[in-house]
């Protein structure tokens, strides 16, 4: 998975936990359902996989995605930390993240957490409304929050809280009552997420055959603009299209993706990216067990981008940053010239009040905000 090269190796690590009690009908994540059995062997695939590694590669970043990475027992847990660790070690000043959903914790596995360093949980809260969660087809109830919260909070620096919005039939004042309840607990950081609906999903099979209308646009796009102000109110600052963090509280490993920096990734449906080479391990869980536990490579799909592909795709990631990205250092970093790579279409957007140019710096308007994913092909 490395080579010798002239470029630093990735200082950020992506573990991919495939396990869930059951799928969401929105979902459409690599995982496993109901097949708890298959931990075992994935512990066993994780380990392989990390050994085709030349060498132990510290990490100031590491996170642990799914899936539901808390469906594995606190053993399981424990043995899936200490593989990772011993190849992947952690800077004392690391971000050390896992994904949670409120109904799989328990101190048990909390201490686990604390043993080996996570200092940052992401819990899957989604609503605090149990009309919309059993549409959203969660194994948890509002009642369960503020108890999974109180432990999570009890055990490492950074809570972060999921949110998602636009679901069918649901009201502008239920979205403001999430928000308000979110905001009620103080957790350090929130990611706002729109729903939807992904072809091959039961939700898209569902809203293809007419059994439920997708929310009005309009309204979702109040809906995000109610997010961006009720949040940035209370303090928290806006620094990515969905995600909105107090102070000291960013996640550092997603910023990793969104400044194009390089990183490793095991597990099923994983991607990686190293030495300018993109590599993304088969999604089907089973066939990614068959294939590391046969000392077979699990790369399924093997990209090089070129210095334009990568240039331009550093451009989209860094504009998803509100802050934005400067044309100076991007220069610096890419090679090229932002008004060389993208001119014409920078200057469109610009005159269509999607982007602001401030000479050396170029970013989202709030506008822009509401439009963003639908600017990039421009760009790509």
């Amino acid at each position: 998975m490395a080579s010798a090269c002239d470029r630093p190796p990735p200082t950020a690590a992506y573990v991919h936990v495939p396990f869930c009690v059951h799928r969401c009908g929105y979902c459409n994540f690599t995982l496993v359902a109901g097949r708890d059995d298959l931990v075992s062997p994935y512990l066993q695939a994780i380990e392989r996989e990390l050994q085709r590694l030349d060498r132990p590669y510290p990490v100031k970043t590491l996170f642990f995605g799914g899936g539901t990475p808390t469906r594995l027992t606190p053993e399981q847990l424990a043995q899936l930390f200490q593989i990772v660790l011993a190849w992947h070690p952690l800077a004392a000043d690391g971000e050390f993240s896992i994904e949670a959903n409120p109904a799989d914790l328990c101190e048990e596995k909390l201490a686990v957490c604390r043993q080996f360093g996570v200092n940052r949980v992401s819990l899957g809260v989604q609503s605090f409304d149990d009309r919309k969660l059993a549409f959203l087809e969660r194994d948890h109830r509002a009642e369960q929050i503020a108890s999974a919260y109180k432990l999570v909070r009890a055990s490492v620096r950074s809570v972060a809280l999921d949110l998602m919005f636009g679901v069918p039939e649901e009201s502008e004042t239920i979205w403001q009552r999430d928000l308000e309840q979110a905001l009620a607990l103080e957790p350090d950081h929130l990611s706002t997420y729109g729903l939807t609906l992904e072809r091959g999903t039961r939700f898209w099979s569902r809203w293809q055959h007419g059994q439920f209308a997708a929310l009005d646009e309009e309204i979702q796009r109040r809906m995000y603009l109610a997010a961006h102000d009720c949040l940035s109110a209370a303090g928290f600052n806006h620094y990515e299209v969905s995600n909105f963090a107090r102070p000291g509280h960013r996640c550092r490993h997603n910023e990793t993706y969104w400044l194009a920096n390089e990183y490793f990734a095991v597990g099923p449906g994983a991607a990686r990216y190293v030495n300018g080479r993109r590599e993304t391990n088969h999604r089907s869980p089973f066939t990614y067990l068959k294939r590391v536990l046969n000392d077979e490579s699990p790369v399924a799909e093997v990209e090089i981008l070129s210095p334009e592909s990568a240039a331009r795709e550093r451009l989209v990631l860094g504009l998803r940053r509100l802050e934005g990205v400067r044309r100076s250092s991007f220069a610096a970093q890419s090679g090229f010239e932002m008004d060389e790579l993208v001119g014409p279409a920078l200057q469109r957007f610009v005159e269509l009040g999607l982007l602001i140019d401030k000479q050396d710096l170029i970013r989202l308007t709030r506008k822009g905000l509401l439009v963003s994913d639908a600017m990039w092909a421009d760009f790509l």
